[in-house]
């Protein structure tokens, strides 16, 4: 199993704001500057760095058509990177086992996770409906760790 507390506390210190890389149809990568973190617990059964997608990216495409993706997240010297498969959960991409109301509260949990808070969460979830947002769960096969001061390590 891939640790990904190096990849949480890293997210967390940058606010969340991390890069997302996805692979185009002719091969070259795609990135995208993304608000993410652990999922501890996700319809996946273990956890996932994840993050919220708006529907109609290129980003999802890419996704729905190879789903792989690495996501790096950076503050000051200290970063850390997480290769995967990518599971897609939304209105456009069901996900067996979640219904409506369980995806409500997985793009919440997910919004929180990448350090975000909301003071009307009716508002947040009838505008991520609206757009047609997507749960990114990365589930991690690969990771690597640079703390600034030691070599990078993998895992």
């Amino acid at each position: 199993m891939v640790d990904l507390s190096p990849f949480a506390q890293v997210a967390a210190a940058a606010h969340g704001l991390c890069v997302v890389s996805t692979l185009r149809a002719n091969g070259t990568i795609q990135s995208s500057v993304v608000n993410a973190g652990v999922l501890d617990d996700s319809p996946t059964g273990g956890p996932v760095v994840a993050l919220v997608a708006h529907g109609g990216t290129h980003k999802l495409a890419n996704l729905r058509a190879r789903p792989v993706a690495t996501i790096l997240a950076r503050a000051g010297l200290p970063w850390a990177s997480v290769e995967g498969s990518a599971v897609l959960c939304g209105l456009d991409d069901p996900l067996p086992g979640v219904d409506g109301e369980r995806l409500r509260f997985l793009l919440r949990e997910i919004f929180t996770v990448a350090g975000g808070t909301h003071d009307d969460w009716g508002t947040y979830d009838r505008v991520m409906a609206e757009e047609r947002r997507t749960a990114v769960l990365i589930v991690p096969r690969r990771s690597h760790y640079f703390s600034g001061v030691d070599e990078p390590r993998q895992g």
